[in-house]
């Protein structure tokens, strides 16, 4: 038999004993997460210019994605601004040539990649 769940503790400090492990345990594992997805944006920065343009980012976009607090997710900013990126790349407007052409065959036609179904989400 435990300590702690002997007559003489109260049920009230058991439960803030675990509630405070529990709260430990889950402030240790986000910091560990933030800390390795860190290290990912930062395999990231090794890149060239082309890599990431082809992933859809900058190089500003990196070094503000590791300017963040360290607890902070960096991949947050580098997800955030891809799909900024890629949603305005899919509302900006079609040249003028293609206004004034014939019908297409295709149904639905935007810019490149941005098709209906791979529109980015917002949240």
């Amino acid at each position: 038999m435990s300590a702690l769940t002997t007559p003489a503790v109260p049920a009230i400090l058991t439960q803030a004993v675990a509630a405070l492990g529990a709260t430990a345990r889950r402030v240790c594992r986000q910091l560990v997460e933030a800390w390795r997805r860190r290290k990912d944006a930062a395999v990231l920065a090794s890149f060239d210019d082309y890599m990431l343009r082809d992933i859809g980012l900058t190089r500003g976009d990196l070094n503000d994605a590791l300017a963040e607090l360290p607890w902070r997710d960096p991949t947050a900013v580098l997800v955030r601004r891809q799909r900024e990126r890629r949603a305005h790349r899919c509302r900006i407007a079609p040249p003028a040539a293609l206004l004034h052409a014939g019908p297409s065959i295709v149904p639905d036609a935007g810019p490149a990649g941005c098709s209906r179904d791979r529109l980015p989400r917002t949240t």
